[in-house]
């Protein structure tokens, strides 16, 4: 379906009443950079997707699910981005919705300005420097209900509040925070999710066909089939950084990546660790065949105006021929891309790296290679923080072709943390970010 926009407010809106969103998108494009050496990686392309009322483009797909968008336009689609076939156009995702974090005496609350937004696989087309969406896919229920993006579960998940954090919202089972995207071969789709952490199988249609979770999540209520199929280690995710990156290899397999190291045993052990997993599962089999250790570069390498280890994250992995990926590193300010080849011999699927009894555990070893953990080697590609052009806070990463790729930027839907994040009608102080793609040629081959 092709979603319609009601124009309604201040100037800054581009949109007109009753024009399909595929015909809305403004043009507030950064130029590309022109004129960089052949022999490094440079922006041939940026497009800007244009304001959309929130409110208009959800309630076209979900009649009567947002009743107020407190002034939200469409974002965050930016969780990642898939090629849809036509040269230029691909398949994205959002997130869970527009989400803050405000203090309320000392403590940091979760913040779900628009709690009725449904997490959408919107298409988009690049046309010059524009960002254009052709349709919307609402991800709902096997009745047809919307999954929203509020948390699942009571005492495991963040307690989410209204856009000042002063009225507690309920929790949802169905809820997702989605992140990666793929695309099968029958039409189906497969999103990861950051909440079970969990992998889900979504009709041609939006409807979750099945979500599969960590063994012992115990997660009930749901209007959909869940199956306990992942290792139950996964349990240990840390809070909002469960599987963020999603490929697909040419055999149909799909490569799972956890963004950040488990919190095992503990919290602090998972904040200071570099070392995160990566998982391989075989739709045909429905399991997990393998699994994978993947070792950060410290951050001041991936960042060197960062010094926090706990802001490493992968955020997109992507398929380059046979067992080979691209595997994202980076902070909100900076990324690099490093090529990985899943060898068999890797595989520490079962092992006593999965057992959360192993002292010290996988995410607390200083040098895991050191002891005998079979970590994936790796090779930079590109260091995007030294390429003109690329914005913040990439989370999604496409091959365009042999020495070309599509990125696309999270702009978390114009919000802030913070008390600040809406003014005193409760209207968004929006940031400023806009979403963009931007096409980076690099000097070589993939």
């Amino acid at each position: 379906m092709s979603p319609h926009v009601d124009g309604r407010r201040p100037a800054r809106r581009t949109g007109a009443a009753g024009v399909p969103l595929a015909l809305i998108a403004a043009l507030i494009a950064a130029g590309p950079a022109m004129g960089a050496p052949s022999n490094e990686a440079h922006v041939v392309r940026t497009a800007t997707l244009g304001d959309i009322p929130l409110g208009a483009f959800s309630n076209r797909l979900l009649p009567g699910t947002v009743a107020d968008d407190r002034g939200v336009d469409l974002g965050g689609i930016g969780s990642d981005i898939y090629p849809a076939g036509r040269k230029g156009d691909f398949w994205t995702v959002t997130d869970r919705g527009p989400n803050g974090q405000i203090k309320v005496a000392g403590t940091k609350r979760r913040t779900f300005p628009v709690p009725g937004f449904d997490p959408a696989i919107v298409k988009i087309r690049v046309c010059g420097d524009t960002v254009k969406v052709l349709d919307a896919i609402p991800v709902t229920t096997s009745s047809g209900k919307p999954v929203t993006g509020l948390p699942d579960q009571q005492g495991r998940d963040e307690a989410p509040y209204d856009y000042n954090a002063l009225t507690a919202l309920s929790y949802n089972p169905n809820g997702l925070d989605t992140e990666g995207i793929v695309r099968a071969s029958d039409g189906t789709f497969w999103l990861v999710d950051e909440y079970g952490p969990s992998l889900v199988h979504v009709s041609a249609r939006g409807k979750v066909l099945t979500r599969y979770v960590p063994k012992g999540l115990n997660l009930t209520g749901t209007g959909y089939p869940v199956v306990e199929a992942l290792p139950s280690v996964l349990l240990h995710r840390k809070i909002n950084r469960g599987f963020e990156g999603l490929a697909q290899l040419p055999g149909g397999d799909l490569v799972l990546a956890v963004q950040s190291p488990l919190s095992l045993p503990d919290t602090a052990a998972g904040e200071a660790s570099r070392t995160t997993r990566l998982l391989r599962f075989s739709p045909k089999k429905k399991t997990v065949t393998a699994e994978y250790a993947y070792r950060f570069d410290p951050v001041k390498v991936v960042d060197p105006g960062e010094d926090d280890t706990s802001e490493l994250k992968i955020s997109s992995v992507v398929a380059v021929g046979g067992d080979r990926l691209l595997v994202e590193e980076r902070t909100d300010k900076a990324a690099r891309l490093q090529l990985v080849r899943l060898d068999r011999s890797s595989n520490i699927l079962g092992s006593t790296w999965d057992d959360d009894t192993t002292s010290p555990s996988l995410e607390q070893l200083d040098d895991p290679a050191a002891s005998g953990v079979p970590v994936l080697a790796k090779k930079l590609v590109v260091d995007l923080g030294t390429v003109a052009g690329v914005p913040g806070k990439i989370e999604g990463v496409a091959r365009v072709d042999h020495d070309t790729l599509a990125l696309i930027n999270d702009n978390d839907f114009g919000m802030t943390d913070g008390t600040g994040a809406f003014d005193a009608d409760g209207r968004l102080v929006d940031s400023g970010v806009e979403t963009t793609v931007s096409y980076v040629r690099l000097p070589h081959r993939l």
